[in-house]
């Protein structure tokens, strides 16, 4: 069976929390209240994402960065900073590159871009035209991995290869599998095979086997 992995445009808002290149510090705030969100992706005429405006960069015009004078000695990114905390439009507040996903963007590859990247929502782009046509949030993301457990096994039993062989346990989203194959190899790839299914947090594997079919490398002395 065939996983068929969940995607952004299945937990995706159609509504694309954005503004323009020339909205205003006003403006920004009164959309980050409109839509509670801490950030708002900065599209150009063409609806294209240029970049965004977090809480963040807003809050450096509470900083003394924009009242300090300038020194030879500032670096790259207090300069930067400072000019951030001068701006009084979106383009002049916001960092760049926008980071964007597609609808067709798996789910876990949206959640690993937000970890990484340390966000909360992502704008999502036409592949066709580039433009901004909705976002995705976090709390989006994180419903995936909520999945009903009644839910989950049927999708994990779905994927063995002998349903009588094997017991399945499933604790707030973390799968406990017991049973017995030949090589160990082919009890690796069940638990892989089962880690990859949307909501699964973890596997526990308690599949026995018979036969080592796998070479054991020593360790570098």
């Amino acid at each position: 069976m065939e996983i068929m992995a969940i995607q952004v445009k299945d937990v995706m808002g159609r509504v694309a929390i954005a503004v323009l290149k020339e909205a205003s510090f006003g403006d920004i705030i009164g959309a980050m209240k409109r839509y509670a969100v801490g950030s708002v992706t900065v599209i150009d005429a063409d609806r294209w994402p240029v970049g965004v405006v977090s809480e963040d960069d807003l809050l450096l015009k509470e900083t003394d960065q924009v009242r300090h004078s300038v020194s030879i000695f500032e670096s790259r990114r207090s300069r930067q900073e400072r000019e951030k905390a001068a701006g009084v439009t979106a383009v002049q507040l916001m960092t760049t590159p926008a980071i964007t996903v597609t609808p067709g963007t798996p789910v876990r590859e949206a959640a690993r871009l937000m970890h990484d990247k340390h966000i909360k929502q992502l704008p999502v782009i036409d592949p066709a035209t580039g433009r901004i046509v909705g976002t995705v949030h976090q709390r989006d993301v994180l419903r995936v991995f909520t999945r009903p457990a009644a839910e989950l096994e049927a999708e994990i039993r779905g994927l063995l290869p002998d349903l009588g062989a094997f017991t399945v346990e499933i604790d707030g989203g973390v799968v406990t599998i017991g049973g017995h194959v030949t090589w160990n190899s082919r009890a690796i790839a069940l638990v892989e095979t089962i880690r990859g299914v949307e909501g699964v947090v973890d596997v526990v594997s308690g599949i026995t086997y018979d036969q080592q079919d796998l070479m054991i490398v020593p360790p570098l002395m």
